[in-house]
């Protein structure tokens, strides 16, 4: 047997609904998820990222701070992650960390994009290495930056003969098409994914989650409020394209629900379901008429999202990862951890037809542990 190749992936999407860390062995040709964790995100450090991901005073201070808070916890899921398993700190070659996005500007002149949670502070609190900072490249080479899964959906999950496409719902929803020949894999942010629905149960039940989807399913989705927002100019924009809480965020669906307060508060959920699932759909359609969808993510766990999507795609066969051995809840984490091991073989990690950079690159930096 070869000896394992441990890889630590670290993600926390714009959800922010806690950290996932997963324990990955890559000396095999297929990713074996080895233990998995998942770390809540405190309430003092939710509000306090929530915050900065608006414009305000004081943002350096605070962004300061953060850096390092979210470093600390960042550390916290790794090393409560390994005590689960017999691995051991100095098995572990790297941790890929994603870090925490709070801000993601790539149109504008001097694009750019910014994630915290200092990799000094979990190299130094694990005593692992750690490759972090995967974006930057990317946008330094004019791309967006964005969406970096694709080129690991495309190595674990295309199959010659078969398009496909992978599609991860977090808070916002990113597809992968891999039409399973010579063409090029394409792939981008198709709009909201959990967000808007989180924000608005969040906001009206005090729950975090609309849980499979029963309080939109209670309500009737308004079809003049859901032409309105799918109305976005986001949706019309080719690709490539990356999106996050700078377009769809509270202050932007207060604004659009402004005229409709006269519906039940589950007929806006259920619209706003259906504003992820059409948008999502109208994509899919458009990069090929049939194939097979795999969802991951968040969203392939709300049986409400997935019965209604899949009435969109007609002419697909939808399951999630899992069907293809990859677990549906940790495919993020899992492409974190590959990240960081393409680094550490001087690999190149973007794919310039999904993010629009002008070639492919080694993406990230290494923040040693000694």
């Amino acid at each position: 047997m070869s000896k394992p190749e441990y890889f630590i992936g670290l993600m926390s999407g714009t959800s922010m609904d806690g950290v996932d860390a997963v324990l990955v062995d890559f000396s095999t040709d297929h990713p074996i998820l080895v233990a998995s964790h998942t770390e809540a995100i405190p309430a003092h450090l939710l509000s306090g990222l929530q915050r900065l991901c608006q414009p305000a005073t004081d943002e350096i201070n605070r962004l300061g701070r953060l850096d390092r808070s979210v470093g600390k916890l960042f550390a916290q899921a790794v090393n409560h992650l390994l005590a689960k398993t017999t691995v051991t700190a100095d098995e572990v070659i790297a941790i890929g960390s994603h870090g925490q996005t709070v801000r993601h500007m790539p149109n504008l002149e001097m694009g750019f994009t910014l994630q915290i949670g200092d990799p000094n502070t979990i190299a130094i609190e694990t005593n692992i290495d750690v490759i972090a900072d995967f974006r930057r490249k990317d946008i330094a080479l004019g791309g967006q930056g964005a969406p970096l899964v694709p080129a690991f959906h495309q190595q674990v999950f295309a199959r010659q003969g078969h398009s496909r496409v992978i599609l991860n719902i977090g808070g916002i929803a990113n597809v992968t098409y891999l039409p399973g020949n010579s063409e090029q894999v394409l792939g981008f942010d198709t709009g909201p994914g959990n967000n808007l629905i989180d924000a608005f149960i969040q906001q009206n039940l005090n729950l975090p989650f609309d849980e499979d989807g029963t309080w939109a399913d209670s309500g009737t989705s308004n079809p003049d409020l859901l032409k309105q927002l799918l109305s976005h100019s986001y949706f019309s924009l080719a690709y490539p394209k990356s999106t996050g809480r700078e377009l769809f965020n509270q202050a932007w669906l207060e604004q659009q629900i402004a005229d409709y307060s006269h519906l039940d508060q589950e007929d806006i959920q259920s619209t706003l379901l259906d504003l992820t699932c059409h948008s999502i759909a109208n994509d899919i359609n458009k990069l090929a008429p049939t194939g097979e969808l795999f969802v991951c993510g968040g969203g392939a766990l709300n049986k409400a999202l997935m019965q209604r999507l899949a009435i969109l795609v007609p002419h697909y066969k939808v399951a999630t990862t899992s069907a293809l051995g990859v677990d549906a809840k940790w495919v993020e984490g899992i492409a974190f951890a590959w990240l960081a091991m393409r680094y550490h073989h001087d690999l190149p990690a973007n794919l310039p037809a999904v993010t629009g950079a002008s070639r492919a690159a080694v993406l990230g930096g290494r923040f040693k542990a000694r």
